[in-house]
């Protein structure tokens, strides 16, 4: 591998562990019942978003080339209920699943530092035409795909206690207490009422 391509997956390896670890610390501070709560209408919560990358790593960086994760996941197999990635069963412990995901970052990590970026792999559950793939191309799929999913575990974290931020050691918001993100608030409705009427987009 030359040293462009070694700088390069570092990049997307950094860009990944990013991910996991703001994903993760969405989780920190909150009881069970909070990790556990399902804050949108098509039930998205915080343990369940853990769970499904789970067994979207375990996936695209096992089965894909060839490295299988030595533990079944069920819920990933054919005939599994729908959504059964999405949350966790009352027999699945906090622990459990975070801990799944950390041994699934383990082998997921063994996988991209064992192959080059052009190390071909194959994607059964993509259409065909799609399937024949690279590990640079599956590194940039999951990048996208943990940091979107991060996404909702900001917004479903504020929902629960109003916590908010990018990650502990930058919240990346403005630091304005709480009167401030009131006004700000107030503001940004004051605006989007004022649209009524004006019809859809």
């Amino acid at each position: 591998m030359n040293p462009a391509d070694d700088a390069a997956k570092a990049d997307l390896r950094r860009y990944l562990q990013e991910g996991r670890d703001a994903l993760l610390w969405k989780l920190d501070g909150l009881a069970e019942h909070d990790v556990r709560r399902p804050l949108t209408p098509t039930g998205t919560n915080l343990l369940g978003l853990v769970k499904h990358l789970a067994g979207v790593e375990s996936g695209y960086f096992g089965e894909v080339f060839g490295r299988d994760f030595p533990e079944p996941l069920p819920w990933t197999q054919d005939g599994a209920e729908d959504n059964a990635d999405m949350w966790a069963t009352a027999e699945e412990s906090v622990e459990d699943v975070t801990g799944l995901y950390r041994r699934v970052w383990a082998h997921s990590d063994a996988t991209i530092a064992e192959l080059p970026l052009d190390a071909p792999g194959e994607v059964p559950w993509w259409r065909p035409e799609t399937r024949a793939v690279t590990l640079q191309r599956i590194l940039l799929h999951v990048v996208a795909e943990t940091h979107r999913h991060a996404g909702h575990a900001d917004l479903v974290r504020e929902l629960v206690d109003g916590e908010a931020g990018l990650r502990a050691s930058n919240t990346n918001l403005p630091g304005g207490d709480a009167a401030w993100w009131s006004a700000y608030r107030a503001r940004l409705q004051a605006v989007a009422d004022a649209t009524r009427g004006g019809g859809t987009r």
